[in-house]
């Protein structure tokens, strides 16, 4: 039995930060009803290329069963409300004052379900000067502090290529409803989670800046660099993603460099005597050890320092990683078929727990299970649900 059985989760959610909390909560064998407007997440037409669902929206939704219902409406909003005492848990992530102009917020729900929990992402939370403000990742970053460690020194602030914000702020919040279903069905209870974009980044800044936390200055940008030798350094051929990050901490690390680079003299150099003349001589020092990787592929140098003890690592580009021997043999990757995309590849979940498999199932197509959860949660009839349809109110 997967360890979130018997969770049961109404997910309100689009795009990426609710979708990735709800996902996490699927992977684990939570039971999660999309529910989609008529036009669905727009997540669906995100990046997308043809005529199929995007690989962004595949890649967020699998596991999950999709239900059309169309909440501007009376009686769109009715049918929630009857779903919701069938529930344990509601995941929102739309922007500041959607939910309320939809009259299902907090209070609402909890009439109908005194144990439910609310989970809101908000990009600011849901109180406070800023909390009217429209977030995307970016913008949270850059509100956290990350846009500003991030880059060379001489640069300006620079964007992280990961969706940071969205993505850790939903798995923040997969922490806190499970968490919260534990409390709720330990005591019966329910609460409202708010959970803001900025403070969960800011829990990915603990340690770059910590150094200069109440010093009245701001912690600097220094690109890739560390304390000589840890760096990024170039390998053959010379392409725009051929290098490899060398992270060197201890002494016992910098003789196991020595001998990984060939060049077992240095350690014996007093140029590179200790961290500080290290530091003092980077310029000479990289030298030496771009002499070394310009000659070997990433790799090649990943490989060959790491048999040293070196921690080493090639940097990976988008096509890599799905070509890496290591996570296809843990499975990371699954094809699936989809009716409309044909073969996709999916990630899997990073979450390994022997007692607690859950197959991956293709995401759904939208308003699939429509009908399934309506007749199975309400009981509703054919007729009754094709009634609705002919009012537009399902889809």
């Amino acid at each position: 039995m997967a360890a979130l059985t018997g969770m049961r989760v109404l997910d309100m959610t689009q795009y990426e930060a609710g979708t990735s909390c709800t996902q996490f909560l699927a992977w684990l064998g939570a039971d999660v009803v999309k529910i989609e407007s008529p036009a669905g997440d727009p997540g669906r037409q995100a990046f997308k290329r043809g005529q199929a669902d995007s690989q962004y929206f595949l890649n967020y939704n699998a596991n999950k069963r999709s239900l059309v219902l169309d909440l501007s409406k009376p009686a769109g909003r009715n049918i929630l409300f009857r779903l919701a005492p069938h529930f344990n848990v509601f995941v929102e992530n739309f922007g500041p004052g959607v939910i309320e102009k939809l009259e299902i917020g907090y209070e609402a729900l909890r009439a109908v379900n005194q144990s439910i929990i609310y989970a809101r992402i908000k990009g600011f939370g849901s109180a406070g000067p800023h909390s009217e403000y429209k977030v995307f990742d970016p913008l949270a970053q850059a509100a956290a502090g990350i846009f500003s460690v991030t880059g060379e020194a001489a640069g300006p602030p620079t964007q992280p290529g990961a969706t940071i914000a969205d993505s850790g702020t939903g798995s923040q919040m997969a922490l806190a409803i499970t968490a919260a279903y534990v409390q709720q069905q330990r005591e019966g209870v329910g609460q409202l989670i708010d959970m803001s974009m900025q403070e969960a980044s800011l829990t990915f800044m603990k340690t770059r800046p910590v150094t200069e936390w109440g010093s009245g200055r701001a912690a600097l940008r220094r690109g890739s660099a560390g304390g000589a030798p840890t760096g990024m350094y170039p390998c053959a051929p010379g392409g725009p993603n051929d290098y490899v990050y060398i992270h060197v901490a201890t002494t016992r690390m910098w003789d196991s460099l020595c001998v990984g680079i060939d060049k077992p003299h240095l350690a014996d150099d007093e140029r590179f005597a200790s961290g500080r003349s290290r530091m003092e001589n980077a310029k000479w020092l990289r030298a030496e050890i771009e002499d070394w990787t310009m000659g070997r592929t990433k790799f090649e140098v990943m490989h060959d320092l790491a048999a040293k003890g070196v921690p080493a690592s090639a940097v990976y580009d988008t096509n890599d990683v799905f070509t890496d021997l290591h996570l296809k043999a843990r499975g990371f990757f699954q094809t699936i078929e989809h009716p409309e995309a044909g073969e996709v590849l999916l990630m899997t979940s990073p979450l390994r727990l022997p007692k607690s498999e859950v197959a991956l199932v293709r995401p759904p197509l939208l308003g699939e299970h429509t009908r399934e959860v309506l007749s199975r949660e309400l009981g509703l009839t054919d007729a009754e649900l094709q009634a609705l349809r002919e009012q537009c109110v399902i889809g």
